[in-house]
């Protein structure tokens, strides 16, 4: 087993598939399979399944990819110590609901960090896609929320596929509205104010289920209702049509037009939010920066952080 076999894994993990590895890596791609079976028949497991549609990992390929990252990372790290000060190529991605403070952790977080070379992906998705990529290993770190209504569905699906939630913050529901809104001076907001108002929320694809909704509000009925894709259209249509989304509260500064505002919904509802990952792996250096600027950027903006040793929900 080398050095090297190690990397191909992790490579074709990161990218997919076996064809975009190969790429990546400068190899053939027969190459980079025989290379992979030779480690395979060396160690004497199945790292991934191959079907007509791609390789998929294994269970015993995802527990041996964990093993992988740390000898590869650790072997980064001896290689930086000993060859004058070379910078070492953070590798990471992180899956989110459409949060403005996750990506504020991420823009704070790259420019805090000191390496020359690094490779981040910040995907803002839909929630059954962060389940999945997490699930796969695209993603270390996904970002959701849970309550009272969709807890137990998502908590099993997050067991069935070998998640664990980690609790951020508890956040009291409130409507995203612009400031210009004849609502925004109101100190709260009830849904029968609402009423009349286009409903803006983010659409969940073929998983367009309530339990995967991210407002909390998904199983009522509205006269006005626009489903969006990306957070970017979503707050030009809270401006230009005086639209409202239901979220935690938490803005971030990267609503750098000020037009924003967040007003309390009244409601017996609350949100969970945090943070999941995969129990078979442990996090990489750069998805635990990621995980603590991420509690920085909570903390700031007035939200109460719970405890990391707190147990997930049950």
């Amino acid at each position: 087993m080398t050095l090297q076999q190690l990397k191909y894994v992790i490579t074709i993990v990161s990218c997919g598939s076996l064809s975009e590895a190969a790429k990546q890596l400068y190899i053939s791609q027969p190459s980079l399979s025989n290379a992979v079976k030779e480690l395979e028949k060396e160690l004497g497991i199945e790292i991934f399944h191959r079907t007509p549609r791609g390789m998929t990992l294994s269970s015993e390929g995802t527990e041996f990819l964990s093993y992988a990252r740390q000898v590869v990372e650790q072997a980064e790290l001896l290689e930086a110590h000993y060859s004058g000060g070379k910078k070492i190529k953070r590798i990471c991605s992180i899956s989110t609901q459409h949060y403005a403070f996750a990506v504020e952790a991420f823009v704070i977080m790259l420019a805090e960090l000191d390496h020359e070379s690094y490779e981040y992906t910040l995907r803002e998705t839909r929630t059954g896609e962060i389940i999945d990529d997490v699930r796969d290993l695209n993603s270390e770190v996904g970002i959701l929320y849970i309550n009272d209504f969709n807890r137990k569905v998502i908590l099993k699906l997050l067991k069935e596929n070998n998640l664990v939630f980690h609790p951020l913050f508890r956040a009291d529901p409130h409507v995203f509205i612009s400031k210009a809104h004849p609502l925004a001076k109101e100190k709260q907001v009830t849904y029968e104010q609402l009423e009349d108002y286009p409903f803006v929320c983010f659409e969940q694809g073929q998983l367009n289920s309530f339990y995967f909704s991210e407002e909390i509000c998904s199983t009522r009925t509205f006269k006005k209702q626009i489903h969006v894709s990306d957070r970017a259209t979503l707050f030009n249509l809270l401006g230009g049509l005086n639209g409202y989304t239901i979220s935690s509260g938490v803005l971030g500064s990267d609503i750098n037009s000020g037009t924003i505002t967040a007003v309390p919904l009244a409601t017996d509802e609350d949100m969970l939010v945090g943070w999941i990952e995969n129990s078979r792996t442990g996090l990489s250096a750069a998805a635990r920066l990621y995980v603590d600027t991420l509690r920085k950027v909570i903390d700031s903006c007035g939200f109460t952080l719970i405890d990391e040793d707190a147990k997930s929900p049950q």
